[in-house]
């Protein structure tokens, strides 16, 4: 079992950036597949990015390819995501997420671990 905490969330303006950071604690991190959902107020929760469990691969959703990076250090056991040229609709609850299996998939099912979320907000 893994526990996961996020960090970093806030406020910033149109074009800015922000960096969630993800801790885990529990079993070690190499061992999940990760990733970010965000969920924002009256919408179904929703995949942003997902990395495999050595991190050589990644998997964005088409509305943040391009802006969003999502990268991994098992050796400290974290998981970030570096948000740029962030866009009003980007504000949400960024979650992370842990999947046991090696395969990456995007629905919130997939996903036996959960954190308690991080809020983005992006002011126009």
């Amino acid at each position: 079992q893994v526990q996961l905490v996020e960090s970093g969330g806030g406020l910033v303006q149109a074009g800015g950036s922000l960096r969630l950071s993800c801790a885990a604690s529990g079993r070690i991190l190499g061992t999940y597949v990760m990733s970010w959902f965000r969920q924002a107020p009256g919408k179904e929760r929703e995949f942003v990015a997902a990395i495999s469990r050595s991190g050589g691969s990644t998997y964005y959703a088409d509305s943040v390819k391009g802006r969003f990076t999502i990268s991994r250090d098992n050796a400290k056991n974290m998981v970030y995501l570096q948000m740029d040229s962030l866009k009003p609709e980007d504000t949400a609850v960024y979650y992370c997420a842990a999947r046991t299996s090696s395969v990456i998939v995007t629905p919130t099912s997939g996903y036996q671990y959960w954190g308690k979320g991080t809020q983005v907000t992006v002011s126009s």
